[in-house]
């Protein structure tokens, strides 16, 4: 009889056609498409069939469990206190970037000329941009990623040559990619000199021969070399009379106070560097991108070689980094300009408020840092809202996800990068979790 019954449960089980029916699930589809929703809805069917829930509830249990959106990237806050912080994707983007990329989503005239009817170069708003933003460039180019404009530099420029380049510049980018694997990966050959704390001048002028493509200067950008040290400027470089290429990495196209020591593209050209590369989505603020900027005749050489093709970027990238430079002050420089009385008071504020909730929190003097491969070593000060790192885990899988630092038995929410209209989607957060917590029904998390 049990066994009976329990076929007679199953049978209510709605068919998938009759579930996907439902307003709701169709609206999804939507937006969602038919294959995900349908994929919902059949881990409901199998969780009645298990028993775990009503056959009455399988479309009400679907239509919960439903992903907000089309993608499993998820919008996180960076409470980290890491301004460009790589794994959460470097920069965020602009309001007028993201509205550009939304614009650039459909057909759009990115490689055409709606005056004439004809082809047209591509992403010409996009470089006219920035060679605007580096007047002292004579042409500019942009690709993929940072490492992109390097190793096409180098594969037209110097395949089949030698690159002078110094042993205190062979640098490790990240994830284990190493600058002197990536440079001899485009057929070019490295003539290493100095040693790696001191090059000067002489190195260079030793190596120097006929086989010479060009001299390359890589700004260190992850780390600072202190003591016993020399280093060969830019400017004396240009002298040696071949090319001098200058990664500087991080994307600064100009001086900035704030930064003194980051090298930036204008100084670089000024100086007499032949070709800069950086990244576009660093201390730019802008999408992930390279960008070359520098003299026309060895700009048309990349831009014509079969590289540059596989390099390209498209049309939603073109858009948001027209967009970034033409554009308001990125949420990258809001961040980094934050006044910290301003932190310190909504630090205060914040702790204060979850205190009246029970929660034991504190307003926490600390210091944030650029990130992103950027201004090693530069501690710019700022404020958090501390709290026990029970916190962390159960933040990190909160929605929206909130990402913060472990530091000496604290979870710190450094507000640097906290947009001040995030201030209440933190607290209710730790409100919420917080009610766990005192409960004793969580344990410590990790950072």
């Amino acid at each position: 009889m049990r066994t009976g019954q329990q076929r007679d449960r199953r049978r209510e089980i709605p068919r998938t056609d009759v579930a996907l029916a439902d307003p709701r699930l169709v609206a999804a589809t939507e937006t969602l498409g038919r294959s995900a929703v349908k994929s919902v809805v059949a881990i409901a069917q199998e969780r009645a069939r298990r028993g775990e829930i009503d056959p009455s509830d399988v479309v009400d249990v679907a239509v919960a469990a439903l992903p907000t959106r089309a993608t499993t990237l998820r919008p996180v806050i960076n409470a980290t206190g890491v301004v460009l912080h790589t794994n959460l994707g470097r920069a965020a983007l602009s309001a007028s970037a993201v509205d550009a990329i939304a614009t650039a989503a459909g057909a759009t005239d990115v490689e055409f000329d709606l005056a004439s009817g004809d082809r047209a170069r591509r992403g010409r708003g996009t470089l006219e941009a920035l060679a605007a933003a580096v007047p002292a460039a004579k042409a500019v180019h942009v690709v993929n990623n940072g490492a992109a404009a390097l190793v096409l530099a180098a594969t037209a420029l110097a395949a089949g040559r030698e690159i002078v380049v110094s042993r205190g510049e062979l640098i490790e980018i990240g994830d284990g990619f190493r600058l002197p694997d990536l440079l001899q990966s485009t057929g070019a050959r490295l003539r290493e000199v100095g040693t790696t704390n001191r090059t000067v001048l002489a190195d260079y002028e030793a190596a120097l021969d006929t086989d010479t493509a060009f001299v390359l200067k890589v700004h260190p950008s992850n780390f600072v070399v202190r003591g016993f040290t020399s280093a060969v400027s830019t400017r004396e470089l240009a002298a040696l009379g071949v090319p001098v290429v200058v990664d500087i990495g991080s994307g600064l196209l100009a001086p900035e106070p704030l930064l003194p020591d980051e090298p930036d593209a204008a100084t670089a050209l000024a100086d007499g560097a032949a070709l800069v590369t950086a990244s576009g989505d660093k201390l730019l603020g802008g999408p992930q991108a390279g960008l070359l900027l520098g003299r026309a005749d060895l700009l048309e050489r990349l831009r014509r070689h079969p590289l540059a093709r596989a390099l390209r970027v498209d049309k939603l990238t073109l858009a948001a980094m027209e967009a970034t430079l033409r554009g308001p002050t990125t949420p990258t420089w809001e961040a980094l300009r934050r006044d910290v009385g301003e932190l310190r008071l909504r630090a205060e504020r914040l702790a204060e408020s979850l205190r009246g909730d029970g929660i034991d929190a504190d307003a926490a003097e600390t210091t944030s840092v650029v990130g992103g491969g950027g201004a090693p070593e530069v501690c710019i000060p700022s404020w958090a809202v501390a709290l026990d790192p029970a916190y962390a885990a159960p933040l990190r899988a909160y929605q929206p996800p909130m990402v913060g630092r472990v530091e000496r038995g604290r979870l710190l929410l450094d507000l640097r990068c906290v947009p001040p209209e995030a201030d209440a989607a933190v607290r209710a957060a730790a409100v919420e979790i917080g009610g766990d917590i005192i409960g004793g029904d969580a344990v410590g998390g990790d950072a």
